[in-house]
């Protein structure tokens, strides 16, 4: 039951070595000012690896901005219960969006960091594509230029962003070969287009994807949000693209690239920067959000969700954990508060 002076939350008081201690806390509820005009009671939040690194002071960020005490949790989903009266998003408006803060019963946000959660979406649903699906598509089409015919590589495929990647760049009209360790993640990614399919622990791996491009070339792009980059600039036919989104499968802890590979294939490496080419340049990321949420609007995006049920605050720690140990597929998703629509989706499906 979510509470409405007080509220329970991630509350990071000091950074932790082992998410499994994280507990929720009661804190006050944050109130809505002139910045922040939005009060939303949280019904979803998505777990993603940025959360696993706030957490432990491990991200770039927490050297500047993100320093205890916060809230953690950067993804969720919604029901406005406070707007102003000018507000595009009045009370009872489903939404869904990022900022830090959302292992918790309620958020405050500016309205610019939200959008509406499409009709034929759930809220976990929503949640569960968060800003991955803009993140991918901003990647794909506004840095690396993928265009329809191309082979893409999506390096660790099977995560909250690689299933995007593969969703959107099917829909472009690519050939996709996702890179997955695992049975049951081989048949995720399958389950949403990916052409071809290369399991990282079987040796060799790197060589059987460059033989699947361009006639053994190796191929055309490279979605890497995992932070292999080395290994991505092998698969790479001469002079491909490579986009680094993120490094999920680091730790914490960056690769030493070799750059003369870069020189020798003649590949071109972008880094992508989702929130700061926001900051940045605030048109760029409006047309990358319009043209992800028109790939939805044409039904070519599905979301994903972990099949793992994470059942209020207090599942918070063991869904981090999941994800740690690679167990989760997709985003995996918690109920905090239950939205009247996720109810009728679920009494439909009895």
């Amino acid at each position: 039951m979510c509470r409405s002076a007080m509220m329970k939350a991630i509350h990071i008081d000091k950074f932790v070595s082992n998410v499994s201690d994280l507990k929720p806390t009661t804190i006050p509820n944050p109130a809505p000012n002139f910045t922040q005009g939005l009060q939303i009671k949280i019904t979803h939040a998505a777990v993603t690896h940025v959360d696993l690194l706030y957490a432990r002071g491990l991200h770039q960020n927490n050297r500047r901005h993100v320093q205890p005490p916060f809230v953690l949790g950067t993804e969720y989903a919604g029901i406005v219960t406070h707007s102003s009266a000018s507000s595009s998003f009045p009370p009872g408006t489903r939404v869904f969006g990022g900022g830090l803060g959302a292992y918790a019963e309620q958020i405050c946000v500016p309205e610019t960091s939200i959008r509406r959660v499409p009709s034929q979406w759930t809220n976990a649903e929503a949640c569960a594509v968060g800003a991955s699906g803009a993140v991918s598509y901003g990647a794909l089409l506004s840095v690396a230029q993928l265009k329809a015919g191309e082979t893409v590589l999506v390096l660790g495929a099977s995560g909250g962003l690689g299933v995007m990647a593969v969703q959107i760049a099917k829909a472009v009209g690519a050939r996709v070969i996702a890179v997955v360790g695992g049975k049951e993640k081989a048949e995720v990614v399958r389950g949403v287009g990916a052409d071809e399919v290369v399991d990282y622990g079987q040796e060799g791996w790197e060589g059987r994807v460059r033989a699947l491009g361009n006639g053994g070339e190796g191929v055309d792009v490279v979605y890497d949000g995992i932070g292999a980059v080395e290994s991505g600039i092998r698969c790479l036919k001469y002079r491909g693209r490579l986009v680094v989104v993120g490094f999920a499968a680091r730790g914490g802890k960056m690769e030493n690239l070799k750059v003369n590979k870069i020189l020798l294939k003649g590949v071109a490496v972008f880094g992508y920067r989702f929130g700061e080419d926001g900051r940045r340049d605030a048109q760029r990321t409006k047309d990358v959000w319009d043209g992800f949420m028109k790939l939805v609007e044409d039904g070519k995006i599905r979301p994903v969700i972990y099949n793992e049920d994470y059942w209020g605050l207090e599942a918070v720690s063991r869904a981090l954990e999941d994800v740690r140990a690679r167990k989760a597929w997709g985003r995996a998703v918690i109920r905090i508060c239950e939205a009247e629509e996720d109810k009728a989706e679920q009494k439909a499906r009895l």
